[in-house]
C-alpha cells in the first residue's frame, strides 16, 4: 500500500475525531448554558412572584375589613412601628381572678386582632404588651399575666407618700378614687422609651378597630404639615369637632369622664381607662415633681386651677388634664368619647325613659354652647367605635343578659357580644380549642359547659350573673407558644 495513502487515511480519521470532540464539547457547553439560564430565570421569576405577593399582602387586601375583630393569623408585611400597650395592676383581686386573667387575655387578643399580625386587620402597626405591676400585686401578675405574654414591670409609685410636700394631698390621696396613690403607677407608661407611642388601657376595655390614624398623627406629623383650616385630614373624631392643635406636636390623646361631671365644675377629669401618649422621661420627671410638690387644694384641685375636686382628681384623672390643659396647653387632644373609650353613658343629667332623653348635656357644663346638643353615645353604631370600656355596661365576665329593647341596654349587649366573640377566637384560633356549633345545645354544653344564651355568650355562661360565668383556663405550654408568639 502506498505510504502516502495510509498517511492520508490517518489524517482523515484524525480530522473526524477532532470534529467529534468539538461537537461533544459544544454540546456540553450548550447544556451547561441552558442549565445556568434556567436557574437564573427561576430565581428571577420567584423574586417577582414574591414581590407581587407582598404587594397583595401590604396593599388593597389589608383594607378589606378594618372592622373585623376576628381572625388572628400572622401577617407577612413589615410593620410601620411597634406600639407599646400597657395595663396597670395595683393589687391582686380579693375574690376572683376572672377580672384579671380573663380581662387581660381578651384585651390582649383584641389588640392582636387589630394589629398587623392579623390578616383580617388593615393596621400597619405591631404591638407589645406590658403590665405595670405594683409590688403588692407581683404574685397574681406573675401567675395570671406572664403566661399570656405580658411583660411584667414591677413599679412602685413614682413618689413615695412620705415625700409629698403638700399636707392635704399626702393625707388624702391614699383613699382617693379607686386605688389611691397606686393610680400614679400608670405614669410609668411614659418611661417605655422603646416605642414611639404607648397606649394605656384598663383591663376592662376592648379594642374594636385599629387606631392607626392616631398613631400616624403622632409619629409622622411634626405640626408643620397641619395647615390652618385643614388640619384634620384623617378625619379623627375630636371632641366637640374642635380643630387639632396648630403649631405644636400632639403628645397625647384622651377622653373625659363627663359621666362624673357636675354643674359648677371648672374642668372635667379624664377617663382613666384610656390614654394614648408619647413616651418621655422628661414628662415623667415633671409628673414626679408635680406629685412631690403636692399642690392640690381642697376647693381648687391641682394648682388651685379647678382640676378637682372630683372622683379620682388627686391621682390620674386630675393630674393628666392639669398637665395637658394648664401646664402644656395644645399638646393633648380630647377625643370624642362615642368613638374612643365608649362607655354607653347617658350624656344628659336626667334619666332616659322609653328612649327619650331629658336634661342638660353634661359636657355642656364647661362648654355652654353645647348645653342643649350632645350625641348620645348609646346610639353610636358599634362599627364606628374604636374602643369600649366596661364601666356602666358592667363587666362581661358577669354574664349580664341585657336583653331589654331599650337604649340603656342595646349597645351594651353588643359590646358584651363582641367580648365573647374575641374570647372564642382566642380559644379556638390561637389556642386550638374545640369549635362548636352554637345551635347544638348538647355539643355546646359538652365542649364549653354553658348553655345560657349561647349565641351571645358562646357557651361560656351557665346562667346569668357572675356565678354563671365559666372562667378562662390558662393554656398549656404548647398553647402558650401560639398565644404569645
Amino acid at each position: 500500500m502506498n505510504i502516502n495513502s495510509r498517511r492520508g487515511a490517518r489524517q482523515s480519521t484524525t480530522r473526524q475525531h477532532s470534529h467529534l470532540d468539538r461537537f461533544i464539547q459544544f454540546f456540553l457547553l450548550l447544556t451547561v448554558a441552558i442549565i445556568v439560564i434556567g436557574y437564573y430565570y427561576f430565581i428571577i421569576s420567584s423574586t417577582v412572584f414574591q414581590s407581587n405577593n407582598y404587594d397583595d399582602i401590604s396593599g388593597d387586601d389589608n383594607n378589606n375589613n378594618d372592622n373585623n375583630i376576628r381572625g388572628g393569623a400572622k401577617s407577612k408585611a413589615k410593620a410601620k412601628a411597634t406600639i407599646g400597650y400597657a395595663i396597670t395592676v395595683s393589687g391582686c383581686p380579693k375574690t376572683t381572678t376572672s377580672g384579671m386573667l380573663d380581662g387581660a387575655a381578651v384585651l390582649k387578643h383584641s389588640i392582636h386582632l387589630n394589629s398587623i399580625q392579623s390578616h383580617s386587620s388593615s393596621s400597619q402597626y405591631d404591638y407589645q404588651m406590658y403590665a405595670l405591676v405594683h409590688p403588692s400585686a407581683t404574685s397574681c401578675a406573675t401567675t395570671q399575666l406572664a403566661p399570656l405574654g405580658y411583660q411584667l414591670l414591677i413599679k412602685d409609685v413614682p413618689v413615695p407618700l412620705e415625700d409629698i410636700e403638700g399636707d392635704y394631698l399626702r393625707n388624702k390621696v391614699v383613699k382617693n378614687g379607686c386605688c389611691g396613690d397606686k393610680e400614679f403607677v400608670k405614669l410609668h407608661a411614659y418611661t417605655l422609651m422603646e416605642y414611639p407611642v404607648v397606649v394605656h388601657l384598663d383591663l376592662d376595655t376592648l379594642v374594636l378597630k385599629p387606631m392607626d390614624d392616631l398613631f400616624d398623627l403622632m409619629i409622622d406629623d411634626d405640626a408643620t404639615d397641619r395647615e390652618e383650616g385643614n388640619n384634620n385630614k384623617k378625619g379623627i373624631e375630636v371632641a366637640f369637632h374642635d380643630p387639632l392643635p396648630q403649631h405644636t406636636p400632639i403628645d397625647a390623646f384622651f377622653t373625659r369622664d363627663y359621666n362624673m361631671a357636675h354643674r359648677g365644675m371648672k374642668h372635667a377629669g379624664v377617663q382613666g381607662g384610656f390614654l394614648v401618649l408619647r413616651p418621655s422621661m422628661e414628662v415623667y420627671h415633671e409628673f414626679q415633681e408635680i406629685i412631690r410638690k403636692g399642690d392640690f387644694r381642697p376647693k381648687g384641685g391641682w394648682g388651685g386651677m379647678g382640676f378637682g375636686p372630683f372622683y379620682g382628681s388627686m391621682t390620674f384623672q386630675g393630674i393628666i388634664p392639669y398637665f395637658y390643659d394648664h401646664l402644656h396647653p395644645g399638646t393633648g387632644v380630647e377625643l370624642d368619647p362615642c368613638a374612643y373609650n365608649n362607655m354607653a353613658h347617658n350624656p344628659r343629667d336626667k334619666p332616659t325613659k322609653n328612649d327619650i332623653v331629658s336634661g342638660n348635656c353634661r359636657n355642656g357644663y364647661n362648654r355652654p354652647e353645647f348645653n342643649d346638643e350632645c350625641e348620645d353615645c348609646r346610639s353610636r353604631p358599634i362599627e364606628e367605635v374604636f374602643t369600649t370600656h366596661f364601666t356602666l355596661c358592667q363587666k362581661p365576665w358577669e354574664c349580664h343578659a341585657q336583653s331589654g329593647d331599650r337604649i340603656q341596654e342595646r349597645l351594651c349587649r353588643q359590646f358584651h357580644g363582641e367580648w365573647y366573640r374575641v374570647r372564642e377566637d382566642l380559644e379556638t384560633d390561637m389556642w386550638k380549642r374545640g369549635v362548636v356549633d352554637l345551635t347544638d345545645k348538647g355539643e355546646t354544653v359538652k365542649v364549653r359547659g354553658g348553655i345560657f344564651q349561647p349565641q351571645q355568650f358562646r357557651g361560656y355562661c351557665k346562667g346569668p350573673g357572675a356565678n354563671g360565668y365559666i372562667p378562662i383556663t390558662l393554656p398549656d405550654s404548647n398553647e402558650v407558644v401560639k398565644a404569645t408568639s
